[in-house]
């Protein structure tokens, strides 16, 4: 939908956001073209800090091997000031479900074994969320990955997938679902957007982050939906 797309483009670069997470499905069949016209559409966003990570249908087809011609990684990391994040690849080749894998666990702990705002980013969900039926598609070691990113102290979770906004707490980490940015896909009565996350660093004396997320639409408009100390 190229009107909502660059009304949506131009909404993100008038926040001249510091970093950028795009949680997967940037294709619906793994193709060469759209992936062509992915990429076109990423680098108008004018941020020089991105992670990426592929969905489900960008893996249909071997389209994994156009994400790694386009983005070199499929699992990547990145420190960012006081901001740490891990974007890892769920996605499994013709699969829908997603799958995280033991062999990764490692890493991703040394990774998170920093002083900072610990961020995590995948496709699929670690948890339900409501409006998807039987809450089908959850990453299928949800429950191991779930311990590892609470032991480390992970702070937010970042998925998408089933184009439903929404936000969960588990102890002192949120977990925020992305919907869609500019996909004629949407669920019931929900409209494009996407997530503007706004985290303060702590007080000298306080070891917890401010935390604002907004949902911010087409035409502009933007929703509150946290306001947290974490």
């Amino acid at each position: 939908m190229p009107e909502i797309a660059d009304s949506m483009l131009e909404n993100i670069n008038r926040s001249s956001p510091d970093i950028i997470v795009i949680t997967g499905d940037l294709t619906e069949n793994g193709l060469a073209a759209e992936y062509n016209g992915a990429k076109k559409f990423i680098d108008r966003i004018e941020c020089k800090n991105k992670i990426i990570v592929p969905g489900n249908h960008d893996s249909r087809n071997a389209g994994y091997l156009f994400f790694e011609d386009l983005f070199k990684t499929r699992s990547t990391s990145g420190h960012f000031g006081e901001v740490t994040i891990v974007g890892i690849d769920s996605s499994q080749p013709e699969l829908d479900e997603g799958h995280i894998g033991r062999e990764n666990y490692t890493w991703i702990e040394n990774t998170f074994s920093v002083n900072s705002f610990k961020v995590f980013a995948l496709h699929h969900h670690l948890i339900p969320i409501p409006k998807t039926g039987r809450g089908n598609n959850v990453l299928v070691d949800a429950g191991d990955v779930l311990e590892l990113l609470d032991r480390s102290g992970v702070n937010l979770v970042l998925c998408g997938h089933w184009h439903i906004p929404w936000v969960w707490r588990l102890n002192d980490m949120l977990v925020i679902s992305a919907g869609t940015v500019c996909s004629s896909k949407v669920r019931g009565k929900i409209s494009q957007c996407y997530n503007l996350i706004e985290v303060d660093a702590p007080e000298s004396d306080c070891k917890r982050w401010h935390l604002q997320v907004y949902r911010v639409f087409f035409r502009g408009e933007k929703e509150k939906v946290v306001d947290n100390i974490i």
